[in-house]
């Protein structure tokens, strides 16, 4: 056998804060506490900043957002405003799937 020396890369994993199923990157939302503090959702992955994911699944958004697991990942307190921001994120999410 000859060897070509070319590896397939391995897909990144990523584990949903509020379910705790693994999967690759891409197949989670990412939430992203800023540099400059404000928690947004970060639909391509790449804002600077300390990053939680969250499954795609609406039961997993109402966990993140009401059972503090979200606050525990980003190691911050979530205003009014930002849950407000991600509430709407998430209820977009839902209504696309439909």
């Amino acid at each position: 056998m000859a060897n070509t020396g070319v590896r397939a890369r391995p897909l990144p994993q990523r584990t949903c804060v509020a379910c705790g199923s693994k999967t690759a990157k891409r197949d989670f939302i990412r939430i992203v506490r800023t540099p400059a503090g404000p928690i947004e959702p970060d639909p391509t992955g790449k804002k600077p900043g300390r990053g939680a994911y969250v499954c795609g699944a609406a039961a997993c958004w109402n966990l993140a957002l009401n059972k503090g697991r979200l606050e525990r990942s980003l190691k911050s307190t979530l205003s009014k405003g930002d849950a407000a921001n991600l509430a709407a994120y998430a209820e977009s999410l839902a209504g696309g799937a439909q």
